[in-house]
């Protein structure tokens, strides 16, 4: 099958390679040329542009940093709604405000074009490794006719509705993740400053009701102090700012999202931004005057 993939950023460019690696033909675009003549070196062929893949495609990808970039690639000038024809499919992989994967898929549709909103979690170690958990909206018809396409990326591919859906449970999963990684932070700066070991904190309650996902990646990183991007700050800042748009539409008030996000906020004013999210840790240790190490 040959795909269309736009954007081969830090998510991309393995998800990418993990299709030419399941034996799909891939065709490529993006603006970073380095990228992209590191994808053509692995068997991929590169489009000038998104309306030049869409041409040549009848599937295609995105991931893409927000809203407006999406919008731009899909309707655009040069856009893949300039080249697209009747029948093609837009699996949109970004992390992007719901009410813009709605009006995306609207207009696409006019041109016979179907979408679904298919946003990923698990960062780019498990890009790598091809086990990212893929949320998906749209048509159930459409999901189920490329379920077996976003597997080959992905450990789970679960279908949560109709489009707009997926950027929905993306976005709950948003506030989870950093919600959790701030009482990580909260927890190992207060054994720190009480005297205990943050390390054998972590492994005394990570077996419990206290242990995540998010702990386990999260923590280990705190002190060994690697903030190396998995996710970085920036992004995820991005994301809390659609989660609170989409809370305002809705009416659902987020106090403890709200407060994360002014966190967030603070420690990219000390220049913390393309860190990793476990950078949060840096908040609560900057009030603590305290530095979580083992």
């Amino acid at each position: 099958m040959k795909i269309g993939f736009i954007g081969l950023g830090i998510m991309g460019k393995p998800m990418a390679k993990n299709l030419i690696k399941a034996g799909h033909e891939l065709i490529v675009f993006d603006i970073n040329k380095t990228v992209v003549e590191e994808l053509t070196k692995v068997g991929a062929e590169s489009a000038e542009s998104p309306c030049d893949l869409a041409s040549k495609t009848k599937i295609m990808i995105t991931m893409l940093p927000n809203s407006p970039e999406v919008k731009e690639v899909a309707l655009g000038h040069n856009g893949i709604i300039e080249g697209v024809t009747e029948g093609s499919v837009l699996i949109d992989m970004s992390s992007i405000a719901p009410l813009a994967s709605r009006e995306i898929a609207h207009a696409l549709k006019i041109k016979g074009v179907e979408m679904l909103d298919a946003p990923v979690s698990g960062g780019e170690p498990k890009a790598i490794e091809g086990t990212i958990a893929v949320m998906v909206g749209g048509k159930k018809e459409v999901f189920d006719a490329n379920y077996d396409l976003m597997m080959a990326m992905a450990g789970s591919v679960v279908y949560v509705g109709e489009i707009g859906a997926g950027n929905t449970a993306k976005l709950c999963n948003q506030v989870v993740v950093a919600l959790n990684i701030a009482a990580v932070s909260e927890a190992l700066v207060l054994a720190k400053k009480a005297g205990v070991s943050p390390d054998l904190v972590y492994q005394a309650i990570r077996g419990g009701l206290a242990g995540s996902t998010v702990m386990d990646a999260k923590a280990p990183m705190m002190m060994d102090r690697t903030f190396d991007p998995g996710f970085r700050i920036e992004l995820h800042i991005k994301d809390m700012n659609n989660v609170l748009e989409t809370s305002r539409e809705v009416g659902v008030p987020l106090p403890l999202a709200s407060q994360v996000m002014e966190i967030m906020q603070a420690i990219k004013q000390d220049g913390c931004d393309v860190e990793d999210h476990s950078s949060i840790v840096k908040f609560y240790e900057k009030i603590a005057n305290i530095e979580v190490t083992r």
